[in-house]
C-alpha cells in the first residue's frame, strides 16, 4: 500500500468519524514518518526467514525440529501434530512434503563417520 492511500484512507475515517482529530494526528505522523506497520511485518517476515530444517533433531526431513527450535516448542508436539494433520485427509503428508522441499536445510555440517582408510 503507497503512502497517498494510506493517508487517503486516515482521512476517510477521520471524515466518517471513527478517528478523532488527535488520533488522525498521531496515525498521519507515524505514516509519514514510517513506522505504521513495516516493523510488524519485518518481525514477521525475519522469522519466516530464519526457520530452517535441522540436522541435529530429525526424524524423517528435520521439518519438526526446525519448527521446534524457531517456535521453542518441543519438536514432539510438532510431531503429534503432524500425525494428526496426516489423520485428518492426509494434509499433514502434503504440508510436511512442502516444508521439506521450499525449507532450507539449517547449514550445520552432518557428523561424518570413519571410513576405510585407502
Amino acid at each position: 500500500m503507497s503512502l497517498s492511500d494510506e493517508l487517503q484512507q486516515l482521512g476517510e475515517l477521520h471524515q466518517r468519524g471513527v478517528l478523532s482529530d488527535e488520533e488522525f494526528a498521531r496515525a498521519k505522523a507515524k505514516v509519514l514518518n514510517g513506522t505504521a506497520s513495516p516493523a510488524t511485518t519485518s518481525a514477521t517476515a525475519t522469522a519466516i526467514n530464519t526457520l530452517r530444517r535441522s540436522r541435529d533433531d530429525r526424524w524423517v526431513g528435520g521439518v519438526c525440529g526446525g519448527i521446534a527450535r524457531l517456535t521453542g516448542v518441543e519438536s514432539w508436539l510438532w510431531r503429534i501434530l503432524m500425525v494428526l494433520l496426516v489423520l485428518c485427509g492426509g494434509t499433514g503428508v502434503l504440508l510436511y512434503a512442502l516444508l521439506w522441499i521450499f525449507v532450507p536445510d539449517d547449514g550445520a555440517p552432518r557428523p561424518t563417520l570413519p571410513g576405510p582408510s585407502v
